[in-house]
């Protein structure tokens, strides 16, 4: 299987089976993003633990299949990190997305969406929950 099948494999497969989808109760942190030029809307949900870790983290929203697989991997991704860990591998994913350099390490499986290059118009839709994620944050920082 080349490269480019697999990469679209994880997308759909995160895009139509989202993990960590669903809420977290109060007091779990939360931020929202909203991308008015296609309507997507995510809202992010983080329960951290005692010592500044993202323990918990879901997501709900309406949005399309990039927005979606972006942050099904994110939420995998920053699990178990810290605030800066994670907001760290946000500019570093970011950066990916923006450059045409080789991918950067830690990315894991959010190197699929890579082909997102190719399309600026849907970095936004890559980029959403990152967003959301951060505004969680806000005031804590």
């Amino acid at each position: 299987m080349e490269i480019d099948e697999l990469y679209q494999t994880i997308i759909l497969d995160h895009s139509k089976r989202p993990r960590n989808f669903g809420e977290l109760p109060a007091p779990a942190r939360k931020g929202e993003g909203y991308n008015p030029s296609c309507g997507d809307e995510i809202a992010v949900f983080v329960g951290e633990s005692s010592s500044g870790t993202i323990e918990q983290i879901k997501f709900t929203g309406q949005a399309c299949a990039i927005c979606m697989a972006s942050t099904s991997l994110m939420t995998i991704q920053v699990k178990g990190k810290s605030i800066a860990e994670a907001l760290a591998l946000k500019r570093t994913f970011i950066d990916f997305l923006m450059q045409e350099a080789a991918p950067a390490t830690g990315l894991g499986n959010l190197q699929a969406l890579g082909g997102v290059k190719k399309f600026p118009q849907r970095l936004k839709c890559a980029t959403l929950g990152w967003h959301a994620l951060e505004g969680a944050f806000k005031g804590r920082m």
